[in-house]
Parts: structure tokens; sequence; C-alpha cells
């Protein structure tokens, strides 16, 4: 299997699944040499009209230089299927178990766009839960709703071993807090002795793809339509995140914003105001994945 390969295959006797070589020093080299872009698109290209597309390029911050690449590179959308303490309550809101919200379009509309802007292979979404083997050769996972997760006694080792062989949680779309407390309670559980720290503007992962200045609020479709950013008291977005002893952010945290809807409506010509949020969550996310490959 080479770099360009899915991480992971099954060894020893007793066919336990394992993790290896995610962040080989020959993928890291090439990978932190060059960051990403495939010629001429300097704005976000939003699915949709025409119209969409030209206020998003008008909107979005400058991207990255055209003279680099990610050679080597490969991601999967990976969808955390987890247990919830208010799945009757939300269902009956919502029409969805948490974990299911903004799918399919949300890592449909991601994964078109990350292959259109990088160099990247990108495979087809899938969801899992943490104790489906094939987690081990999937190192990202997305987790929307963590204001509802709750983690089974059996799932919190394999989340602790999973992050810190390599791989990378992302967070989204919660808010307030209630919902951070709950967010804080169950990574405790995971990593008792590491705190959640702060990622300002300065870490690596605002200039790792797109040169972003400062961490965006996006709002949800539903909140835009009322004229906020926010929602349930979460007034001010934060990027923040748990390191494992490198310093590598193996857990991302975008609290009190909401990506997901970001990306999931991209493409709605009946709100053509969204579009600055649709260009802001592309950029941050797709900022977010090129960090998890290359650091």
């Amino acid at each position: 299997m080479n770099d360009g390969d899915a991480p992971g295959r099954r060894v020893g006797a007793s066919g336990r699944w394992q993790v290896w070589n995610w962040r080989s020093r020959t993928m890291r080299r090439a990978a932190v040499a060059t960051a990403c872009v495939s010629a001429l698109i300097l704005g976000i290209w939003c699915l949709g009209s025409d119209t969409l597309v030209q206020n998003a390029d008008a909107q979005a911050p400058p991207g990255p230089t055209l003279d680099t690449k990610t050679p080597g590179l490969r991601w999967r959308f990976v969808r955390l299927r987890y247990s919830a303490h208010n799945t009757d309550a939300f269902r009956a809101r919502y029409w969805s178990d948490p974990w299911a919200v903004d799918g399919p379009a949300a890592e449909q509309n991601l994964s078109r766009r990350l292959k259109t802007v990088t160099s990247i292979e990108v495979d087809d979404p899938i969801v899992l839960t943490l104790e489906d083997p094939e987690i081990w050769n999937n190192p990202w996972v997305y987790i929307v709703e963590p204001g509802s997760l709750r983690l089974t006694e059996t799932e919190v080792p394999i989340f602790r071993e999973f992050l810190l062989r390599g791989g990378t949680a992302v967070l989204d779309d919660f808010h307030g807090p209630l919902e951070w407390e709950n967010v804080v309670n169950e990574f405790k559980r995971v990593f008792p002795d590491r705190e959640i720290v702060e990622l300002e503007p300065e870490h690596p992962i605002y200039h790792c793809f797109y040169q972003l200045d400062a961490y965006p609020q996006v709002p949800g479709l539903g909140s835009f339509m009322q004229g906020r950013t926010w929602e349930k008291q979460g007034f001010t977005a934060h990027l923040r995140g748990i390191e494992d002893d490198r310093g590598r952010a193996m857990v991302l945290i975008n609290w009190n914003t909401d990506m997901g809807d970001g990306v999931e409506w991209s493409n709605v010509e009946e709100y053509p105001g969204y579009v600055v949020y649709t260009a802001q969550a592309y950029r941050m996310m797709i900022n977010e994945i090129v960090y998890s490959l290359t650091h």
C-alpha cells in the first residue's frame, strides 16, 4: 500500500485493526512543502447559478497561491453515528436523529468542493460508528450536534485510541453554554487530563490553505432568515481544540457556528445573501481538512 492508499491495514493473528502511517514522513514533507489548489480558482465556486458564484467570489477572502498543490493526499467525509441523550425530543422537533443533521447534502457538497479546489483524492462519504472496524481506515470523522452526544462505555477507549494514533474528530453545529457543557463532559471521559484550548488566528489551521484572519460565525439557515448569526445564547463563535503530545489539534471544535448548514445550503438561490456564509464555511472547513492531513 502506498501513501495515497487508505490509511489502515489488518495485522496480527487476532485480526486487530490498526491505524498505520497516516502521516508518513514522505507524505508530510510533500504536503507541508506544498499546500493546495487547482488552476485559477481564487473564489469559492458555489454550486448553483452563476450569480451565486460571482457573489461568493466577491465576498470571499483571497485564496491560496497558484503554485501550491496537495499531492498524494486522500480524504473521505466520515459522518459519525452516535447515541444521543435527547433522541426522541430531537426527532420530534427536527425529524432527524442528531447525528444525521444536514446530511447527506453537507458531505456531498463539501466533498465535491474539496475535489474541485485541491489535488486531494476524495472518496465518497460514508457513515460509521466508533465500533465499526472500518473506522481504522478513515482517520477523519465529523460529529454534528455534539451538544447531544453520549458516548457509550465501549466507545470511550476506542475514541481515545483513534485520536492518539493520528485521527481527527471535527465537531460542528452546537451552540450556547448548555451544549458546550455537554461536549466538555463527554470529552473529559475520553481525555481526563487534557484541556480544551482556543485555536487563535495565529494557529497554522488558519493559513494551511486559505489565508484566514479570523474565525467565522456561520449561521444556520433558520437563524439567517431571522436576521441573526447566533442561536441558543451562543453569541461568539470559537474554534477550540484538544491537542496531542506533539501539539497537533486532534479534536477540532467549531462552537457557536454552523459550518454544516453553510455547505448544505450553498446552492439555494432563494437566499442569495447567504452565499457570504457559504464562502466562509467552505474556506474554514477546507482549512481544517488540509490541516488534519498535513499535521
